[in-house]
């Protein structure tokens, strides 16, 4: 039962005069009077919602502050994980590889397939909000890669592929990067 299913009902239930023999675990014919009487019946339930809710949102705040602090060394010019992940100095699953673009696994996957697609030259294409005329080919040869990992992974006939540009869309690496994601049903509108 989701928290807000609960809630809805506890205060329908409140206000109803129907009696629900589910409500009490103890005695089934036994109607809650109060908002805390109907709580104390599902006790855990919502203290475990509760908990769920704080951590979805450190995990938004955590994000977030992450991709704030990512952004203000977007223009360093210094490498990126993903410049070091081309170079083989840091190891990766690699799905697919030609001369323009690597196409790698996510170590934090966020579908049953989750690929990240990279040009190998950044050439000043940290984000795609920052794309120039001079970037159409790298653009284009990005979004055909993404086709090819998809075929590869089984997924053609059903995916996704994301962009986030800047830090209020939480780009977390300034090394445009395209996130192919598919392997189960996807939902919309997304994040």
């Amino acid at each position: 039962m989701t928290c807000q299913y609960m809630a809805t009902i506890g205060s329908s239930l409140l206000r109803s005069s129907i009696t629900i023999r589910a409500l009490s675990p103890f005695n089934p014919l036994i109607r809650p009077t109060s908002i805390r009487q109907f709580q104390s019946t599902f006790q855990l339930p919502l203290h475990q919602c509760a908990r769920r809710a704080m951590s979805r949102v450190r995990a938004t705040h955590d994000e977030e502050a992450a991709a704030r602090a990512s952004a203000t060394e977007a223009d360093s010019g210094a490498p990126t994980i993903f410049d070091k992940i081309i170079s083989k100095e840091i190891p990766s699953n690699i799905v697919y590889e030609d001369e323009k673009v690597l196409a790698f696994r996510d170590i934090n996957p966020q579908a049953p397939v989750h690929v990240l697609v990279i040009p190998k030259l950044r050439d000043g294409l940290t984000e795609l909000g920052k794309a120039e005329p001079r970037h159409e080919d790298i653009l284009g040869h990005l979004l055909y890669a993404s086709k090819i990992v998809a075929e590869k992974e089984g997924i053609v006939d059903g995916f996704r592929v994301v962009i986030n540009s800047g830090a209020s869309a939480c780009q977390s690496v300034y090394h445009l990067h395209l996130h192919v994601l598919g392997g189960r049903q996807m939902k919309w509108p997304p994040g």
